[in-house]
């Protein structure tokens, strides 16, 4: 695998230096050729595949619908006109189409539907819709990652912005199990394109800050199928759980507070109750600290059928929950629980309470109690996390906790101590102890309850919730002039 990723990012690398880079990407001429296959046009299934061609348009179209249904569903914050084009013709054998400029609309052949309309014209941001245009002149490619059905890729625009590119994965184990079912390589690209498709279309409809946005898209010819698909999004860092538990609380809290915003926005959202059938930290990324989902082609909007609440399981490797069946014969909230109780498995339950302000740890720990049980719904949890945050901003949740303290500290303006540091954890820096607090009096706390504590350094630089973070020093032998800083040291006897 490390050899492969090497030599996918090799190869994309030089593809920039020969000023050609997304036929190079995402060309199909990168996966070999069976033995006694030349890399012209698919080859007709065996007689051992199943169903053959029939079979793969049936998935095809299956999918098709489903795209069409999320396009047209109620209009999404900010969505455009759908652009009607045609990007694909299904038909086997059927002739390559051409880059419509500007796009429109085209007749399908009889049967065989085409592509679904990209999302509007609209942006996620401030002007116009990134093109293919915008790739021309990309540098310091970097492969990131793949997988079942997309490769994901850094790039770094002409202006400087650094953003992710998605396509199918041409070496991926979607296209390449498809091939060797049914041996029409054009079609296949077609059925894994779909779940890209399907995933832009979401980004599109459900726009928000805990979303990754959707810059744009290109579609380029490679060297055997038309129109292959890119998209160009937000770039964002990858979830990593090891290194998240070594962040301090704050940042913690921060991320499920994300977490418990986004569902709260897939519960609500303009094309009903979303769940995300895949849910794993690997699915999601980190944005200046916000989390943000960024993988949705295995996301579903509809709810489960049911005639009797045996039909309503919920199941987790764990356990599994039993939810009512309505008197409109769906599953009540269950795209809903779902998502909660993954939210509860894979993050609240390891980055809610550790380490947490002892004042707020009893309404952590129902927080956490509460979505294991699926005892709430996601407004309540929403509620209980903002009020979190409330308690934790405001600084009421200091209440009688720093009074005790007879300590006294001399003030010393425009200074700073550079050195004489010491570890604590979490702490917002690994060589030495760097805590946020809400005023002097929590800073004088802190430093009374830790042994080593002889002064601290507060900084004009703060946190995503407006508190100040201080450095705690063991002396203050060393003091030197920074206009930015004030310094507090221990009075004497």
């Amino acid at each position: 695998m490390r050899r492969r990723r090497a030599a996918v990012a090799a190869g994309f690398c030089a593809s920039f230096l020969l000023g050609s880079v997304l036929n190079v990407l995402f060309a199909p001429g990168s996966e070999p050729p069976r033995p006694g296959q030349s890399p012209g046009p698919s080859p007709a299934p065996g007689p051992g595949r199943r169903g053959g061609r029939g079979e793969l348009a049936r998935q095809i179209r299956a999918r098709y619908e489903e795209v069409q249904r999320y396009s047209r569903g109620g209009p999404g914050p900010g969505a455009g006109r759908p652009e009607r084009r045609r990007l694909m013709d299904l038909a086997p054998g059927g002739p390559g189409l051409q880059r419509p400029r500007p796009p429109r609309a085209r007749p399908l052949p009889d049967g065989a539907p085409g592509w679904p309309p990209a999302p509007g014209p609209g942006s996620p941001g401030p002007g116009p819709r990134l093109g293919c245009a915008a790739l021309r002149n990309v540098s310091g490619a970097q492969y990131l990652g793949s997988g079942y059905t997309k490769a994901v890729y850094r790039v770094r625009l002409p202006g400087g912005a650094a953003v992710a590119l998605k396509a199918v994965d041409f070496s991926g184990h979607d296209l390449g199990s498809c091939v060797r079912e049914f041996g029409a390589r054009r079609g296949c690209y077609r059925l894994a394109a779909h779940k890209l498709l399907k995933e832009m279309v979401l980004l599109e409809r459900l726009r928000h800050p805990n979303v990754l946005q959707l810059y744009g898209y290109c579609y380029q010819d490679s060297e055997d199928i038309p129109d292959t698909l890119t998209t160009i999004t937000e770039l964002g860092a990858p979830v990593e759980m090891i290194q998240l538990l070594q962040t301090s609380w704050e940042d913690r809290f921060r991320i499920c507070l994300s977490l418990g915003r986004l569902l709260h926005h897939l519960a609500h959202s303009p094309l009903g109750s979303v769940t995300l059938l895949d849910f794993r930290p690997r699915q999601f990324v980190l944005v200046d600290g916000e989390l943000k989902v960024t993988d949705l082609d295995d996301a579903r909007v509809e709810e489960t059928p049911c005639t009797g609440n045996a039909d309503c399981i919920l199941e987790f490797p764990a356990r599994n929950f039993t939810l009512p069946c309505s008197a409109q014969g769906w599953c009540e909230a269950m795209n809903e629980k779902r998502n909660l109780y993954n939210a509860y498995r894979f993050f609240f339950t390891y980055l809610l309470p550790h380490s947490a302000p002892p004042s707020l740890r009893p309404l952590l720990d129902s927080i956490v109690n509460a979505t294991g049980e699926l005892a709430w719904g996601v407004d309540e949890t929403l509620a209980q996390l903002e009020k979190v945050l409330h308690l934790y901003r405001s600084g009421q949740y200091l209440q009688n906790s720093t009074a005790g303290s007879q300590a006294e500290y001399q003030r010393l303006p425009d200074s700073t101590i550079p050195q004489e540091d010491y570890r604590c954890w979490p702490s917002y820096h690994h060589g030495g102890c760097l805590l946020s607090v809400f005023n002097l009096a929590e800073a004088v706390d802190i430093c009374e309850n830790h042994a080593q504590c002889q002064a601290f350094v507060v900084t004009n630089q703060t946190t995503w919730t407006g508190r100040q973070l201080v450095f705690f020093k063991t002396g203050w032998s060393h003091v030197v002039p920074d206009p930015s800083k004030t310094t507090y040291v221990r009075a004497s006897g």
